[in-house]
């Protein structure tokens, strides 16, 4: 995606300062105070507000609010599809970390180009308020800086020389009787394949020894299997050796199987059921007792909302007793595992690939990351001469990063991904060992099943984190994928609500300025994060 086209706002600034360029050498004074004024008053905007709707009970959580089309079609524009590495001991500079040299004299940009380049690079992170500086800068060096980065980043290939076509005759004009093979007959043709040794160093030399060409293909079918299960990226990445590998990688189901079952990376770590507390505390069995008088109490309304005449209605279901912590993590095991091996055959076509590619899960070696930028109008200077009210542009990240306990940290912050991604571990939070970890809120998360609840479909997730005073705030989200080739890198939102626990009154916060939230590995929590 070019990053020009990733905002609208910028391409009609761009426009309207180059038009305010011209305006200054062709006509100065009156035309140049009209256009300023016609660009500060197309940039306000408001602000974003939170508001709160009609109380509702805790034992019947609110319904997640249906999301808009016009929203959905500008989630492409946020996808950054980036990975961090080992924090660095120093703080790079911005063109360091997008890997571009800078002047060999200084670390700020000096020419109109490299102004521009850092304004793509800022622009393309989210950060409008310094990439508008930025693009303010190169157009005052140079009202043509576009072009320039045009020609250089996007340079059009030159014109192909024309060539006579020769005449055809019919037998070229026919059909041809070989069509290319699909992936599945291609996958198919490598199965009579063995594995090659590497060509000699040095030519009439034997070839070195190649111990796996040796190895029979259960031993061959093993060790694959280890490697899946300490990373998943490795065994893929096998298929690139040999064609015999690359066969063994795309159709041995017994070892997707034991990564969709695992709990490495597959559904076995995945929880669709609440395992800990907001505050990242152990269920208790008074837990347990408040589950279980929340389910009777659900269920005798919907008891009676399903009959009009009290003296007709059914009598009231005997719910069994609240089960013990172990017996409850048993239970939710062989109903997750039940439930995987029906999706597997109905709805994944008996195939686990198929299954580990598609199917809805949550991502631990890395953080998902929401990048939201609004106008905020600011206030004049009394003692300087403007033609309206200046707009600050203001850019702030949402970051969410789940545990394989069941538990979630949750932060708000102004400071850069890369500032901030090292810092989400326990040991940080615990420590209170960075700064920006001073509005981390703990909380927890589980997923959602068909079966659960009719306004609940696969892949939905719900976040309950720590919130001010005594309020405890709600995330609804649907776990979808953005990009080609991604899967599950994308959390949309649904629903954001805050909870009283005093009153026990729900409240729904407005969704006009928050983005989705979209996965960026950090090599620092490791192959298999938390």
């Amino acid at each position: 995606m070019n990053p020009q086209e990733s905002n609208p706002d910028l391409e009609s600034f761009r426009e309207q300062w180059r038009a305010e360029v011209r305006a200054k050498h062709a006509v100065p004074g009156a035309p140049r105070q009209q256009q300023q004024q016609q660009q500060q008053s197309r940039a306000a905007g408001p602000s974003s507000t939170h508001a709160r709707t009609a109380a509702q009970p805790r034992g019947k959580p609110p319904q997640p609010a249906q999301k808009q089309p016009a929203a959905q079609e500008e989630d492409d524009d946020y996808v950054q599809s980036r990975s961090f590495d080992e924090p660095a001991t120093t703080a790079p500079t911005s063109s360091q970390q997008a890997g571009r040299p800078t002047s060999p004299e200084r670390g700020e940009p000096v020419s109109a180009l490299e102004h521009y380049e850092q304004a793509v690079e800022k622009e393309a992170m989210g950060n409008l308020g310094d990439s508008l500086r930025l693009y303010r800068k190169a157009f005052r060096l140079d009202d043509r800086v576009d072009q320039t980065y045009k020609n250089k980043h996007f340079p059009k290939p030159p014109p192909k020389p024309a060539q006579a076509t020769p005449a055809k005759d019919a037998s070229e004009l026919a059909p041809r009787a070989e069509q290319p093979q699909s992936m599945k007959d291609l996958i198919a043709s490598f199965s009579v394949m063995s594995i090659a040794p590497a060509p000699p160093e040095v030519e009439g030399m034997p070839p070195p020894p190649c111990p796996l060409a040796a190895l029979p293909e259960e031993i061959l079918v093993h060790i694959l299997r280890d490697v899946a299960v300490l990373d998943v990226g490795d065994f893929m990445r096998l298929a690139r050796v040999c064609k015999r590998l690359a066969y063994l990688v795309a159709t041995e189901d017994r070892i997707w199987r034991r990564i969709c079952l695992g709990s490495e990376f597959g559904f076995g770590g995945m929880h669709y059921y609440w395992q800990r507390q907001v505050a990242w505390g152990p269920i208790t069995e008074a837990d347990l007792v408040r589950e279980a008088t929340e389910a009777e109490a659900s269920a005798a309304a919907a008891a009676a909302e399903s009959s009009a005449d009290p003296e007709t209605a059914p009598p009231p279901l005997l719910l069994p007793p609240p089960l013990t912590l172990a017996e409850r993590a048993q239970r939710h095991a062989a109903e997750s595992a039940a439930n995987t091996l029906a999706l597997y055959r109905s709805l994944y076509g008996r195939s686990w690939q198929r299954m580990f590619r598609q199917r809805p899960r949550i991502r631990f070696n890395g953080c998902y990351i929401s990048t939201v930028n609004y106008l905020r109008s600011g206030q004049a200077s009394p003692n300087q001469a403007t033609w309206g009210s200046p707009v600050h542009i203001v850019t702030y990240y949402r970051y969410l990063r789940f545990f394989r306990d069941g538990t979630v940290l949750s932060l708000t912050e102004t400071a850069e991904p890369a500032d901030v991604v090292h810092h989400l571990t326990r040991e940080a939070v615990a420590q209170q060992s960075a700064a920006v970890l001073k509005q981390a809120l703990k909380g927890r998360w589980r997923l959602a099943r068909a079966a659960d609840s009719p306004g609940e479909v696969e892949g939905d997730v719900t976040v309950e984190t720590e919130g001010v005073a005594k309020y405890i705030y709600r995330l609804d989200l649907a776990l979808g994928s953005a990009g080609k080739g991604a899967r599950n890198n994308k959390l949309g939102w649904k629903g954001f609500y805050s909870y009283n626990t005093l009153t026990g009154d729900w409240a729904e916060f407005t969704m006009r300025n928050n983005k989705p939230f979209f996965f960026s590995r950090v090599r620092s929590y490791g192959v298999k994060g938390a």
